[in-house]
């Protein structure tokens, strides 16, 4: 298949964005400005899942953090906080209930990103107020885009340093042993997770998994669906000639793929979280 290629360190954000669509999108696809380095390092972006056993810097950690906390934060009320796994054995412990991805273990720090509502709880209470908005489900929603609108400033300097990431929804596989095992207080939950490293190459192939085409999610003024079939079965069949080229075969289609996860209703654990946030006092009314 003569569209898809790896992509090294030496090949053009051009040449990333083409990978991204799969020259599925010639009629939205932006102009290259090549000496824009934030764009070539969003391009560029794959999940790792091989890591190298080098340590970070020093300062890595410090330093990604005030990448989150730039991020744009809803009315200043900064409803999240993060927990840095950096000990083996916890590292260990937070991958067998994660969903026993070894990248975690490997990778030489985890982070867990937190809808955290504790803090403005007792913010109110220092302040003599009752706090009652904490108990809307706004509130939560609020600080989940908190937390993903950090998280995403996180791995966009942390790519931009020559390190790897990858997110770990498997964080909510069992929400409330996690909750445990990172020593959450009420109204804190560990809403996902991010491995960050030293990107093994040798171990994984330097390739950028194609995504919908832009006209799928791009709605001009008001939506159009019109086109949704055609889109949906434009994107099966670049899927299928990326797989297909990296000699992954006996693939399912992306819609195939799709509708059998979410026939059974179950995922991996993940359908109880609406329990465990009730049992850590988020009102979500």
């Amino acid at each position: 298949m003569g569209d898809s290629k790896d992509l090294d360190a030496k090949s053009t954000p051009n040449e990333a964005l083409q990978a991204r669509y799969l020259n599925n999108n010639s009629n939205n696809t932006p102009p290259i400005d090549a000496s824009n380095p934030v764009l070539e390092t969003i391009w560029r972006h794959k999940s790792i899942r091989h890591f190298l056993p080098s340590p970070l810097p020093d300062d890595a950690l410090e330093t990604l953090i005030a990448s989150a906390q730039s991020a744009s934060t809803a009315s200043m009320l900064q409803t999240w906080s993060v927990v840095a796994v950096q000990d083996p054995s916890r590292k260990a412990a937070a991958a067998q209930l994660s969903g026993n991805q070894d990248f975690i273990r490997q990778a030489p720090l985890t982070l867990f990103f937190c809808a955290d509502l504790h803090r403005l709880t007792n913010v109110s209470e220092w302040e003599g107020q009752a706090g009652t908005a904490l108990e809307k489900t706004d509130m939560f929603i609020m600080s989940t885009i908190d937390a993903a609108v950090a998280a995403q400033n996180v791995a966009l300097a942390a790519e931009s340093l020559g390190l790897g990431i990858c997110y770990v929804g498997g964080a909510r596989n069992n929400a409330a042993e996690l909750c445990e095992l990172l020593a959450l207080p009420p109204r804190v939950v560990a809403l996902f997770g991010m491995a960050v490293g030293w990107p093994d190459l040798a171990a994984q192939a330097p390739d950028i998994k194609p995504r919908l085409p832009m006209q799928e999610v791009l709605h001009r003024e008001r939506w159009d669906g019109s086109h949704q079939r055609e889109n949906v079965e434009r994107y099966n069949a670049s899927l299928g000639a990326f797989y297909e080229w990296h000699q992954m075969f006996g693939r399912h289609t992306w819609a195939k793929f799709v509708a059998g996860m979410l026939a059974s209703g179950e995922l991996d654990g993940r359908e109880r979280i609406g329990q465990v946030l009730r049992d850590r006092g988020f009102g979500l009314q």
